[in-house]
């Protein structure tokens, strides 16, 4: 119950910002494989892998809430704040998890560098998104004042992100900050936590959108992993590069629009303290592995 507590909430703190996405702290953590086919399990398995399944996903999921509740609680204000910093850390989980998860994953990527291709399509498929986003250096969506087309909006990304979030590669946090919504996603949390609840219609909305992506994506991720799983970690570790352009655009987002990271706003501190974290996490796979 303590480990898989502890690992719901380590997937929660990562889920919650734009960087690094509760599947790649799976994978570094070493219960990637384990998620996935819990989670598929749970939709399509026997009635006695439904019963392990939800074992394992509840104790998980325990720690998880407990996560994104302490998240909404204080990284909403700080990311408005110091967003410059909060940044630089973010860079620091994407670009100290690659060699990780490339460490992790050898024996299936060496020797099979024409999958490279994907790691292309990886990092255009996220530059794209960020580069076309329609309130990208503008301003974060309002999601209190609800439209048909504000609807299919969140519906979508609700989707998307919760894909982004299973699979260990761009952060659905990230996907969410290029399409303007981690703002005001997260400060809805945070006002319905305070009872206020102008911003549960969204949020259910939202939610709506995380179902319909998990009951979508699972099957295909677990096959991916199982038959092309060479391509599918190529095309993970584009999509983590790509996220670092994302994250770089992510000030554009804000309420109050800044300007794009550059080398004199970059904090190279909190950008090693982004690289502590990662590999602190992947000691501590192998501490609770023994457990």
């Amino acid at each position: 119950m303590i480990v898989n507590f502890i690992r719901g909430l380590c997937m929660a703190l990562a889920d919650s910002v734009p960087g690094v996405s509760g599947g790649t702290i799976a994978f570094i953590m070493g219960f990637y494989d384990k998620f996935i086919n819990s989670l598929d399990s749970l939709i399509y398995g026997s009635k006695e892998e439904k019963k392990e399944s939800l074992k394992f996903l509840i104790k998980l999921g325990i720690g998880w809430i407990a996560g994104m509740v302490l998240a909404a609680l204080v990284l909403s204000s700080l990311f408005e704040k110091h967003i410059y910093i909060i940044s630089s850390l973010f860079l620091g989980f994407v670009i100290f998890a690659i060699p990780l998860i490339i460490k992790e994953e050898k024996e299936c990527l060496k020797g099979r560098y024409y999958n490279i291709i994907f790691t292309l399509i990886g990092i255009g498929i996220v530059v794209l998104i960020t580069f076309l986003n329609p309130v990208s250096s503008s301003s974060s969506v309002d999601i209190t004042k609800l439209n048909l087309g504000l609807i299919i909006y969140i519906l979508i990304a609700g989707m998307i992100a919760i894909s982004a979030m299973v699979l260990p590669g761009i952060s659905g946090s990230t996907l969410l900050l290029i399409f303007g919504l981690y703002v005001s996603v997260m400060t809805g949390i945070k006002e319905v936590l305070h009872f206020n609840f102008k911003y549960l219609p969204a949020l259910i909305i939202f939610a709506i959108g995380v179902v319909i992506g998990i009951l979508s994506t699972i099957k295909i991720l677990k096959n991916a992993l199982k038959k092309f799983r060479s391509a599918t970690i190529y095309l993970v570790i584009g999509l983590m590069l790509g996220s670092i352009y994302a994250i770089i655009m992510g000030p554009t987002t804000l309420k109050v629009a800044h300007s794009a990271m550059s080398l004199k706003t970059f904090n190279i501190f909190f950008f090693i303290i982004g690289g502590i974290v990662i590999i602190g996490l992947e000691k501590l796979k192998h501490v609770l592995n023994k457990k």
